[in-house]
């Protein structure tokens, strides 16, 4: 191991060991969050149980990866970013504004076809292929790991070049979501978080689309450049690894790493 490399590990453990120190009830602290809109749910639910275990508040501010990606860049006051992809918090390290050896991926994501409509999306995602329907809506793919991994669904199925027409974008995955919930689209590709929750279907009908057609969604935490020095920040990090935290994740449809 070069010297650099053991200087990071040193530097990663004691980060640890603050966090360990200062995590207890009673030594209140705030730590600003960017994290990625699919994971908004399951996030307002850690902030509550992180607060109560820890003492420390968690404040969220949710958006597409890409967008939270610039704001980071343009100097927004986030301590920790929980993306909806890995290559983002790599990058953001490269830059110099994230502590690289933070990172790791705190949840698999999965993508779901879903319509409010009890009788419009099919076991088997066929809806698709009949096309009738006026618009099917996605994450902006420039900017959401989802819309990305939506589109390469349609491309992987063959179905790009025939349903282009009817794609409507959304910021992010939540106003993917908002478009179908509010009837303006039929039916739209969004984050399992969504619409289920420990393995059933709040309502509609709903596609759970195999893995194997988009890149996996892999969802990777890190602490930012401005969070080095904050106790919050460093006890949310070690709070992600907890068996609550894990179990919190999983209840809203997400795998583990």
């Amino acid at each position: 191991m070069g010297l650099l490399r053991i200087m990071a590990f040193v530097r990663t453990a004691a980060l640890l060991l603050i966090a360990a120190l200062t995590s207890t009830p009673g030594r209140t602290g705030e730590v600003h969050v960017a994290v990625a809109a699919n994971f908004a749910a399951p996030m307002k639910s850690l902030a509550i149980a992180f607060e109560r275990e820890s003492g420390h508040r968690a404040i969220l501010s949710l958006g597409a990866t890409g967008q939270l990606y610039a704001q980071i860049r343009q100097g927004a006051p986030y301590h920790v970013l929980l993306a909806a992809d890995s290559n983002t918090p790599s990058k953001l390290a490269g830059e110099g504004d994230a502590v690289a050896t933070t990172q790791r991926t705190y949840a698999m994501g999965r993508l779901v076809l879903w319509s409010r409509d009890v009788d419009t999306v099919d076991a088997k995602g066929e809806v698709l292929r009949r096309g009738d329907f006026r618009r099917l809506a996605i994450a902006n793919p420039k900017l959401a790991p989802y819309g990305a991994a939506a589109m390469q669904t349609l491309s992987t199925l063959g179905l790009l070049k025939t349903l282009r027409s009817k794609i409507v974008d959304g910021a992010n995955i939540n106003q993917a979501f908002q478009f179908v919930a509010s009837g303006n689209a039929e039916l739209g590709f969004v984050a399992m978080s969504q619409v289920m929750q420990a393995g059933h279907l709040r309502s509609g009908s709903a596609w759970i689309v195999p893995a194997h057609l988009h890149e996996p969604i892999k969802q990777d935490v890190i602490l930012l450049a401005k969070g080095q020095d904050n106790p919050a920040a460093l006890a949310l990090l070690r709070y992600l690894d907890s068996r609550r935290a894990r179990d919190i994740i999983q209840r809203y449809g997400y795998e583990l790493p």
